[in-house]
């Protein structure tokens, strides 16, 4: 299996990549639903959120998991050996893990606009938003500069 992986592991990246992206654009934009639901005064508009907060959140989800298979594929082909030594890595994926732990909020969250019991402002899911751009920034700068 590992020659299997370390033969295709422009593939494996490529589609890390992919489903990388594909996660981000369900988190950068599922904040900006909250915002919109923070902010409504409309039931109708609230119901209408609700329900693309679920689905968003939900779509998304698998691509979080694809890209972390495929990173540990990616890992495990380049070996024991690389990842002791790769500190940069260990910094992505202490990120990468943070990343995971907003998106396990993010059900929370939808689950408290579903009963609608959210007393946070707009403004405060402004700054959530912010919290995946950050990290998006620090793990590429982290995987393609390794610094």
């Amino acid at each position: 299996m590992s020659n299997f992986l370390i033969n295709n592991i422009l593939w494996l990246k490529a589609f890390h990549v992919i489903f990388m992206v594909a996660w981000f654009a369900g988190i950068f934009y599922l904040p900006r639903l909250f915002v919109n639901h923070a902010e409504t005064s409309s039931n109708v508009v609230s119901e209408q959120l609700k329900g693309m907060e679920r689905r968003l959140l939900l779509f998304v989800t698998p691509f979080a998991l694809f890209t972390l298979v495929l990173g540990l594929a990616i890992i495990y082909a380049y070996g024991t050996a690389w990842f002791v030594s790769a500190t940069w890595l260990h910094i992505k994926l202490s990120l990468v893990i943070l990343l995971f732990i907003y998106h396990g909020y993010c059900f929370k969250l939808v689950k408290t606009f579903q009963q609608d019991k959210n007393t946070r402002s707009g403004k405060f899911y402004r700054f959530f938003n912010e919290i995946p751009v950050i990290i998006l920034f620090v793990v590429i700068i982290l995987a393609y500069v390794k610094p």
